[in-house]
C-alpha cells in the first residue's frame, strides 16, 4: 500500500515593519485579520526589519520595534501552534533571493511602482535609497520564498503584489515551475482605516503629528483624548458615505464597526439622532475596551525578558527549513554551483 504525501493547508505570507509604534489602523487593517485567518491556513507572519532600514532607523528603537511587533502579534491571538512569527533578517535566504530576483527584474517594471515615487517625493534626491528603489523585488522574495498561496495586501501593496507575480510567472517560464503564484487576499471592514487628523490620509504610524493615529499601546485616557479630538465636519448626520467631505465621519464609523463587527444599519440607526461628540465618546470606548485584553497580554509576555527572543528563534528555525528549501531548487535552476559543506 503506497503512501500518500499530507496535503498542506494553503499558506499565508504577510508581515509588517518594526518601525514606529502599531496602530489601529494595522490592528484592524491586519493582525485582527491574521488572527482570524490562522486556524484555516498554514501562516506565516514576519517582522520585515530588512524593509525598514531602507529609510534610515535608529538601531536601538528597531530592535526594541522588533520585538515590540513579535509581543503583539502574539498579545493578539496569533497562535505558534497556527501560525509561524520570524524575523527577516534571521532568515538570510530572503537576502540572496531578493538579489536573484532583482537581476531577473526589468528596471521598467520598477519605474512604475507608485510606492517608490510618493516615498522618495518626501526625500531629498541624495537620500533617496537603493534599497527603497528595490523594495519590491525583496517583497516579492518575501512572499515566493515560502510559496505562500494568499498574501493579505492593502490598495498600497496591490501594485507590488502584482509585481511578485509577475516575477514569478517570468521565472516558471524561463526556468520551469518553481514559484507557486500568489494571490492577493483584500480584507473588508477595517481594511483602511484613515487618519483621525486627516481623514483622507491612511492611518501611518510614521506620522508625526500627536493627533494622527491612535497607538495599539496608547492608555485609555490618551485614546479617548485622541479621539475626541478627531476631525469630523461642520453638518450633523452620522452615516457611512463615500462623500469627501464627510470622511472623518465615515472614518469613526469605520473604525467603530471594526472593533464591534455591527452591521452599517444597526450602526446608522445606533447614532440616528445623535450629535458627534457622542459618536466619538462611542467610539473612544470600544476601542480602548477592544484594545485593552491586548495590552494586558502584551505586559505579561514582555514581563518575560527572554520569552520572545525564544520564539522569534523557534520561527526563525522553522521558516529556513521552508525557504533554504526554496532557494536551494532556484539556485539549481539558474545553474548556481553547490557549496561542499565542510565541517
Amino acid at each position: 500500500m503506497s503512501e500518500t504525501t499530507p496535503t498542506r493547508l494553503p499558506r499565508i505570507l504577510s508581515g509588517i515593519q518594526p518601525s514606529g509604534q502599531l496602530t489601529i489602523g494595522n490592528y484592524l487593517g491586519a493582525l485582527k485579520q491574521w488572527v482570524q485567518l490562522q486556524s484555516d491556513y498554514d501562516c506565516y507572519y514576519c517582522i520585515v526589519d530588512m524593509h525598514a532600514i531602507t529609510v534610515p532607523q535608529d538601531p536601538n528603537e528597531l530592535r526594541e520595534g522588533t520585538r515590540r511587533n513579535a509581543a503583539l502579534y502574539l498579545a493578539c491571538g496569533i497562535q505558534l501552534e497556527h501560525a509561524t512569527i520570524f524575523v527577516q533578517s534571521h532568515v538570510s535566504a530572503h537576502a540572496e533571493l531578493g538579489w536573484i530576483l532583482g537581476c531577473f527584474t526589468p528596471m521598467g517594471w520598477l519605474n512604475r511602482m507608485t510606492q517608490f515615487k510618493d516615498k522618495a517625493a518626501k526625500q531629498q534626491a541624495e537620500s533617496v535609497s537603493a534599497g527603497l528603489y528595490t523594495y519590491p523585488t525583496l517583497m516579492a522574495a518575501d512572499i515566493l520564498l515560502y510559496q505562500a498561496n494568499l498574501v493579505p495586501v492593502g490598495d498600497d501593496q496591490r501594485q507590488h503584489l502584482e509585481l511578485t507575480r509577475d516575477l514569478a510567472q517570468r521565472f516558471n517560464s524561463q526556468y520551469g515551475e518553481t514559484f507557486t503564484i500568489p494571490e492577493g487576499f483584500f480584507p473588508k471592514a477595517g481594511a483602511r482605516i484613515m487618519g483621525l487628523d486627516n481623514p483622507l490620509a491612511k492611518m501611518s504610524k510614521s506620522d508625526p503629528s500627536e493627533y494622527h493615529a491612535v497607538y495599539m499601546l496608547d492608555e485609555p485616557d490618551r485614546i479617548r483624548k485622541k479621539i475626541m479630538r478627531a476631525v469630523t465636519d461642520s453638518g450633523s448626520g452620522i452615516y457611512f458615505t463615500d462623500d469627501p467631505a464627510k470622511a472623518g465621519v465615515n472614518n469613526l464609523l469605520t473604525i467603530y464597526q471594526a472593533f464591534t463587527d455591527e452591521t452599517t444599519e444597526a450602526i446608522e440607526a445606533r447614532f440616528a439622532g445623535k450629535g458627534y461628540g457622542d459618536l466619538k465618546k462611542a467610539v473612544a470606548e470600544v476601542v480602548v475596551e477592544g484594545l485593552r485584553p491586548i495590552q494586558q497580554r502584551y505586559r505579561e509576555l514582555t514581563a518575560d525578558s527572554g520569552l520572545i527572543d525564544e520564539v522569534l528563534a523557534q520561527g526563525a528555525a522553522k521558516a529556513r527549513l521552508v525557504a533554504n528549501a526554496t532557494l536551494n531548487a532556484v539556485r539549481d535552476r539558474i545553474g548556481f554551483l553547490p557549496a561542499l559543506d565542510r565541517a
